[in-house]
């Protein structure tokens, strides 16, 4: 029994000290290592919170130390603040006597809110510094976040505590309508280059008003946001050329995360909504990114939107999604989306010519171009689709079909291909998709050659003299000049772009 009662006290004496949460530490002799000696917390806007960014700090020496004092330079004052293993400290400013063991490490979490004017005004940066304990031993981790001012457009609350919204049906939505009278913010109607601008809701344009936005106006709307064109009222995108990568003078509409992670997330906002009766919409050098839906057209008044030299990229369901509506687009980049890069549904009229439709969706239901003239469940069900017509395009993307035509014959279905590059099974026995030999529906179709587009991760659909698109136009279709202001040669190259590095 003796051996068995050593063993018991053993087990005894060894449970009690592993259940020791103190340890005899050394002061940090200023030997601490960072995972960064500097902390870029990115571009914020003015009083809106960032991301949360991490600094992992080492103790590689042999002996559990303990660090006097972590703590922000700026102290109380500081609009960064942090969470060292999980503790919140004074306010999140500082830190005493954290403990770290030999060859071990502890994270650090970084936050900030800040105002322009607590930035510098030469460069509109906030600084500040981590500080490791103090004196001889003193080590320090830099802090820099750009600050961006901007004009902020959301819903006015009233005094009795509610929120301003719009009807839509029998429901309400979150959002406003852009006052062209604001006593802040002047014309809202009219958006300009001269600040960002953040959007909270959707952003209505009232009846008989027009949206419009100036060459270089740069809008980020926050989740469940957009903006709504309604009955009798119209958008105008007055974008223009560009002379470089940073498109300057493009009209960008993306979400209101700046942080490096959030640059392709899709679905981070709602919508660019034309719809039912808004009137003389035109788009011209429009960037969308990160949409739900980039553009969603209903049953316009019976004028044509207008849409050229635009790109919409990484849409959680839809790039342009079409319920009888006419539409004349020219020079139109879309690339990767949920469900369909186009959507021309429940009938209408559309002619498209030089662009571009790619579809990379990680999804087998995903096409680059869908065309329907019916809705289940609609009334009435079905519409006609009076015109569908492609000059000099790409129809490409990550799967086998990359077209789909669904149609009702109770309503008309009239479409046309002409001249363009069509990924889709070459062996399909379906009459709908008799690319060499339905001479009504078809004309000049290279079928599954690679476009071999630049970079489809990096939406750079342009192309080179390899592609399958290459010199493969109709000049009688040919726009003259291309989404980036290229001369087009002839015969043109297909879609959007004609063949020319990339701007750097």
């Amino acid at each position: 029994m003796r051996p068995f009662s050593l063993l018991f006290f053993i087990g005894i004496l060894f449970s009690i000290y592993s259940c020791r949460s103190d340890f005899d530490t050394v002061a940090s002799t200023g030997d601490l290592k960072f995972s960064k000696d500097t902390i870029y917390l990115d571009t914020v806007f003015t009083n809106i919170g960032s991301s949360t960014y991490r600094l992992k700090v080492y103790n590689k020496s042999k002996n559990d130390i303990t660090i006097p004092t972590i703590k922000l330079a700026k102290g109380l004052t500081s609009k960064y603040r942090m969470t060292v293993d999980g503790m919140q400290g004074n306010k999140g400013k500082s830190f005493n006597n954290i403990d770290l063991l030999a060859k071990d490490s502890l994270y650090i979490f970084i936050e900030t809110t800040a105002n322009r004017t607590d930035a510098s005004p030469t460069d509109f940066l906030y600084t500040d510094q981590i500080e490791f304990d103090a004196g001889t031993n003193l080590q320090k981790v830099e802090l820099v976040t750009l600050i961006q001012d901007a004009v902020f457009l959301y819903p006015k609350r009233f005094a009795d505590g509610t929120t301003e919204t719009l009807p839509l049906g029998d429901e309400k939505i979150y959002g406003f309508y852009l006052d062209e009278n604001d006593p802040i913010n002047g014309n809202e109607l009219v958006f300009t280059k001269q600040k960002p601008y953040v959007i909270y809701g959707y952003a209505a344009v009232p009846a008989g008003k027009k949206a419009v936005f100036n060459a270089g106006s740069r809008v980020y709307f926050h989740a469940n946001s957009g903006l709504i064109v309604g009955n009798n009222a119209s958008l105008n995108i007055n974008g223009s050329k560009s002379n470089s990568a940073l498109f300057e003078n493009e009209v960008i509409f993306e979400g209101d995360r700046l942080e490096p992670q959030y640059a392709d997330v899709p679905g981070q906002w709602g919508t660019i909504w034309l719809t039912n009766g808004s009137t003389n919409n035109v788009i011209n050098h429009l960037t969308i990114k990160n949409a739900t839906i980039g553009l969603l057209i209903q049953n316009n008044d019976g004028t044509t939107v207008s849409i050229r030299n635009t790109q919409i990229y990484n849409s959680s369901n839809y790039g342009i999604l079409a319920q009888t509506a006419k539409i004349n687009g020219e020079n139109i980049v879309i690339n990767t989306a949920g469900l369909a890069s186009l959507a021309c549904s429940y009938g209408g009229n559309y002619e498209f010519t030089h662009s571009t439709f790619n579809n990379e969706w990680n999804s087998s239901s995903q096409v680059a171009v869908s065309i329907d003239n019916f809705i289940v469940g609609a009334i009435p069900e079905v519409k006609d689709l009076t015109e569908a017509t492609f000059n000099n395009c790409i129809i490409y993307g990550s799967f086998s079909n990359e077209l789909s035509l669904r149609k009702k014959i109770t309503a008309a279905f009239t479409y046309r291909f002409n001249n363009c590059l069509i990924k889709y099974d070459a062996t399909t026995t379906n009459p709908d998709y008799q690319f060499t030999t339905d001479n009504v529906h078809y004309s000049g179709i290279i079928l599954n050659q690679s476009p071999k587009f630049f970079n489809t991760n990096l939406n750079r659909l342009n192309i080179d003299e390899t592609s399958g698109a290459f010199a493969k136009g109709n000049s009688a279709y040919l726009i003259p000049l291309d989404i980036l202001g290229n001369r087009r040669t002839t015969p043109p190259d297909l879609g959007a772009y004609q063949n020319k590095p990339f701007p750097k």
